[in-house]
């Protein structure tokens, strides 16, 4: 239970105060992600040399984004980690590492990770789930950066020099 109060989910978790109910949503996504069974489309033939080539080039660029966003993005924000989208009142702004490339790296990771799956099974369903899952983490880190800028003073500057979720673009 000391982990739970160190990540800042109080007793009152319920109230969602601190947006407990993103996370019960996202946990509810990604399980009915990963439990969808995958789905290739009729025009594309496996059996195609080129069309598993395709699959496994992107996968594994996707995969290798997922392993360093996640990764380097736990490493950096280290005891600032909370799986809620409301800051720990101990926590600080980490702008550093892959922080400098997209404020919400765990975000991206996972949304990369998704994306890894659609590839390599060449799942349209999968895929779908890729872009509802940008989608929650779009809305979900709104919140959280209301909540960031409130804390600290300097996220307004940091939020107009790096980009969101994908590197350079968005």
């Amino acid at each position: 239970m000391k982990l739970l109060s160190d990540w800042g989910i109080t007793g009152n978790w319920w109230r969602g105060d601190r947006g407990e109910y993103w996370v019960i949503a996202q946990g509810i996504l990604l399980l009915i992600f990963a439990l969808t069974p995958p789905n290739t489309p009729s025009f594309i033939y496996l059996d195609t040399s080129a069309w598993q080539y395709l699959s496994w080039t992107l996968a594994a660029i996707f995969s290798i984004l997922a392993i360093v966003f996640l990764g380097r993005s736990l490493f950096d924000l280290g005891q600032n980690l909370t799986p809620l989208p409301h800051p720990r009142d101990d926590g600080q702004l980490v702008k550093t590492g892959v922080y400098g490339f997209v404020r919400h790296p765990l975000y991206s990771g996972v949304i990369y990770l998704a994306l890894a799956y659609a590839s390599w099974r060449m799942s349209w369903i999968h895929l779908v789930g890729s872009i509802v899952l940008f989608v929650f983490f779009d809305a979900k880190s709104r919140i959280e950066e209301v909540w960031l800028t409130e804390k600290f003073p300097d996220y307004a500057n940091y939020s107009t020099a790096v980009k969101k979720l994908i590197p350079l673009i968005y």
